[in-house]
């Protein structure tokens, strides 16, 4: 890895202002991987391009990202046999008598969001393909359909006690300490804590909390009140001219008639159910639960292989079921499958290129940089949670991943922390809490997250929309999330006085945001119309 000081900035920055100005996230995401070859090879451009093309293969042949790659290939065709058969308008019938309004249909959306709590990804196909029908039925936007489904699915993953984020998680915490030579046994061990962390997570909580403050008011800030008025007022879910990463109607054409509501709903609980299994067998199953618990299980699983699984399971199941119902013809029936597929392919393109890019800013010391700027800063004491959480915020917004985030900042934070202090108390697990926080931020305002992409590709909505109205309420929980660190760094330790006084501040800034983007918009109070599905 060379050192290129600030110019390593120069890849994902390049990336995410194409992305944003052009609306182009292929080319933009190409660029920055291509930028970073070029820097690495002594910027000559010849050589670049061949480096940019190496990555891209690398990553592309890489066991997890094949694994990813073929779930969502898998997906997309469970997805064209369930919607080409009707199954997916069969549920919304099914859920109209329970769901009649948009606002009915954003909190059912929350609710799933935190339900599916067990893994982000699965949370995002699930709830996205789930609430789709039924939020284009009350006229609920796309934006904000990516928005429910975003900002419930790593948070909800990453605070979950049992899910494939956990066990991650208290590794690395584990990992941590035992360098340090840190006996936990007075906490409660690695999983210990975690679970004092938890409170101090505080983006996550605030943004889950959030999504259900601006669900249930219809009140909204920023772009995603234009988009939403759009929905009520023109009924339509998409803006003129947005190009969706799922075009389900497009690329299959209208359903049949007399669809079903099993050949929806037996094909999700096969992907849920059989990707538990999945994370149950390779993790090691009873052997390692009898000596390391649910979470040494949940560590040692394979979860991209288990939803690969549970995604072929979904597909076999699907496809059985509109035969056996005579609902299509095995012609018809393949169709559907490889048009599924076809969705999928730019979807996979982004998700590619996305992957590539962490590549290109591995090499040329991304994130080393920013660590090493904090750490010349001269951090001490209280202050190291608001650092960290800073730090964390930044990394994970320009390289697209929470996870690399975690592996990174952990390794520091823990160490910075206890050296300072000397005990494993409140900093520390205030510092623990402030690198998840701050990583699952950058899962939900880059454009280059994988979880970012996913929930535009599952929830049909364009993905640079997805983005532009997601961030201004993932920049209010932050802000707020700042806040409480700042008064963390002042000496206020007391989670059970800072999560209380975030709520507030977080109704306060929600508030104030939908007046004045209200009054900018001509929209009284921010507050869009609900829309109620007329009999």
């Amino acid at each position: 890895m060379s050192d290129f000081g600030i110019l390593s900035l120069l890849p994902p920055l390049v990336a995410i202002i194409l992305a944003i100005w052009t609306k182009r996230v292929i080319l933009a995401l190409f660029a920055g991987v291509w930028i970073g070859g070029v820097m690495i090879s002594g910027w000559n451009p010849v050589t670049g391009t061949t480096q940019t093309l190496d990555w891209i293969v690398a990553n592309a042949t890489d066991d997890w990202n094949v694994k990813i790659l073929l779930f969502d290939f898998l997906i997309g065709a469970g997805v064209g046999l369930i919607y080409k058969s009707g199954g997916a308008y069969a549920i919304g019938r099914a859920l109209a008598s329970r769901v009649k309004s948009s606002r009915g249909a954003s909190l059912m959306g929350w609710l799933l969001g935190v339900l599916i709590f067990f893994d982000d990804y699965t949370n995002t196909i699930i709830v996205g393909n789930t609430m789709r029908p039924i939020t284009d039925r009350t006229r609920v936007s796309r934006e904000m359909l990516a928005y429910i489904d975003d900002s419930t699915a790593a948070p909800v993953a990453g605070l979950a006690i049992v899910s494939t984020w956990i066990g991650y998680e208290v590794g690395l915490i584990g990992d941590a300490f035992s360098k340090l030579n840190v006996d936990l046994a007075s906490v409660g061990g690695a999983y210990g804590a975690w679970a004092h962390s938890v409170p101090f997570r505080f983006y996550s909580i605030l943004a889950i909390i959030l999504v259900f403050i601006v669900a249930l008011t219809h009140r909204h800030y920023g772009a995603m009140l234009q988009a939403e008025m759009r929905a009520r007022t023109e009924g339509k879910v998409l803006r003129d001219g947005a190009k969706p990463l799922m075009t389900t109607e497009v690329d299959l054409g209208m359903p049949k008639e007399g669809g079903s509501v099993h050949i929806f709903i037996w094909p999700i609980l096969t992907l849920i159910f059989v990707t538990l299994y999945g994370m149950w067998y390779t993790g090691g199953g009873g052997e390692v639960y009898a000596t390391d618990g649910l979470m040494g299980v949940l560590g040692n699983s394979d979860s991209a292989l288990a939803l690969l699984w549970g995604s072929f399971a979904m597909v076999v199941v699907a496809f059985f079921l509109v035969l056996a119902t005579k609902q299509m013809t095995i012609e018809e029936a393949e169709d559907a499958i490889v048009r599924g597929m076809k969705q999928m392919v730019i979807a996979n393109t982004i998700l590619l290129l996305a992957w590539s890019i962490k590549s290109a800013t591995d090499a040329v010391g991304t994130a080393p940089y920013i660590v090493d700027l904090a750490k010349s800063a001269g951090v001490t004491g209280s202050w190291v949670p608001l650092i960290v959480f800073l730090i964390s915020m930044f990394i994970s917004f320009t390289t697209g991943t929470s996870w690399g985030t975690f592996s990174i900042m952990l390794p520091i934070a823990i160490p910075l922390a206890y050296g300072v202090t000397g005990y494993v108390g409140p900093e520390v697990f205030a510092a623990i809490g402030a690198v998840f926080a701050g990583g699952i931020f950058g899962d939900h305002c880059s454009p280059i997250s994988d979880t970012t992409i996913m929930s535009s590709m599952f929830s049909g909505s364009d993905h640079i929309d997805h983005v532009t109205t997601q961030v201004p309420y993932a920049m209010t929980a932050s802000g707020v999330g700042i806040i409480l660190y700042l008064l963390f760094g002042l000496g206020v330790h007391s989670w059970w006085i800072l999560l209380p006084l975030g709520f507030v501040l977080l109704i306060g800034a929600w508030y104030f945001l939908s007046e004045w983007y209200g009054k900018k918009y001509g929209i009284p109070h921010g507050k869009v119309p609900v829309y109620v599905v007329e009999e």
